[in-house]
């Protein structure tokens, strides 16, 4: 598909949908579910379990602001969507945010009238290779077929790694995860190109996972958060003040297993405020008082989100690095709440 078309109908879509879906929240509380778009499968962001049940990273986001708004981290519609699919599913009002490994650009922000809520992985692209090959470097790549999924900023990326270091490549198009998972064992491509948090997690689901080499470049940076419409600002800063609210937790000590005594307990008043015991945030955004101590209690906060699902103590074994709390020499860093 021609992207500037793609892109052009997208935002008239959007644009409607602006209009027509100014009052989410509301639509949210009458439906009594949360309508949250995901990928159609990354271990450790968004993947069903063998019960299911989604679970990951990126569905701790959509859980958290299901029990802001409706008290219940399970009222969520977990909505699969492809790199392809993910922004006409937003735009049209399929589903009512995003949270997707979606890099913030500033064509997706401005073109096409979507609004991220914040930075929830400070990622960047990387490439890996079966070991077998014996590549060290990405510099090594000329002539290389590489399985890329389009519609995404590393198809844009990877033109223009190869073009500024004068080498060739053939790509090898594929939509979604576990395509480029199959393609890539099957030997369809040389390399698979992603962002470097993706290929841990898809890495991490093969039988010999020390067979294949993440290799050591990163070639962008990818600042990847949840997402909702233009048009709506109520909603979108019920969204990104979860997400806040989920940072400001760890940095102050508030856990999936003190939330529920800490407001009454502590005598720091930000954390009261966070949690509804004094003050009227909660009322500002029109949830009731506890709207952020149900948001942290739902899956914890977000250094648990993070340890629980891709931290170092599971497959993916991801560190902190710039996710870290910009008190630990990291970027994270949540607005006060006051």
């Amino acid at each position: 598909m021609n992207k500037s078309v793609f892109f052009g109908t997208v935002a008239a879509a959007s644009l409607v949908a602006g209009f027509a879906s100014a009052q989410t929240l509301a639509e949210v509380q009458e439906r009594g579910t949360l309508n949250c778009g995901v990928t159609t499968g990354l271990t450790g962001f968004a993947a069903p379990d063998a019960n299911g049940e989604w679970q990951g990273f990126d569905v701790g986001v959509c859980r958290a602001v299901a029990a802001a708004v409706l008290g219940d981290a399970n009222a969520v519609e977990f909505v699969p969507t492809t790199g392809q699919t993910r922004f006409t599913a937003l735009a049209s009002g399929e589903i009512d945010m995003l949270a997707r490994n979606t890099t913030w650009t500033f064509s997706r922000d401005v073109d096409l009238s979507f609004e991220f809520v914040g930075i929830n992985y400070y990622d960047g692209q990387g490439f890996m290779v079966p070991r077998e090959l014996g590549v060290s470097s990405a510099l090594e790549l000329d002539g290389a077929t590489v399985c890329i999924q389009t519609g995404t900023t590393t198809e844009l990326n990877l033109a223009d790694f190869f073009a500024s270091n004068n080498m060739s490549y053939e790509p090898v198009p594929i939509e979604t995860n576990a395509e480029a998972q199959q393609q890539y064992l099957a030997g369809a491509c040389d390399v698979y190109t992603t962002d470097a948090s993706g290929l841990a997690a898809t890495r991490a689901t093969f039988e010999d996972p020390s067979a294949h080499v993440v290799l050591p470049e990163i070639v962008s940076k990818e600042p990847l958060g949840p997402l909702v419409r233009h048009g709506d600002n109520e909603w979108g800063d019920i969204v990104r003040w979860t997400l806040n609210a989920l940072i400001a937790a760890e940095e102050l000590g508030v856990t999936s297993a003190n939330v529920g005594e800490i407001g009454n307990t502590t005598e720091n008043p930000e954390i009261r405020r966070l949690l509804g015991t004094e003050g009227e945030l909660g009322a500002m955004l029109g949830l009731d008082a506890d709207w952020a101590a149900n948001a942290i209690a739902a899956g914890g906060n977000y250094g648990e989100i993070f340890e629980g699902n891709i931290g170092e103590s599971t497959p993916i074994g991801l560190a902190r690095g710039l996710n870290a709390q910009w008190t630990d020499g990291g970027l994270l860093y949540a607005p006060p709440f006051r």
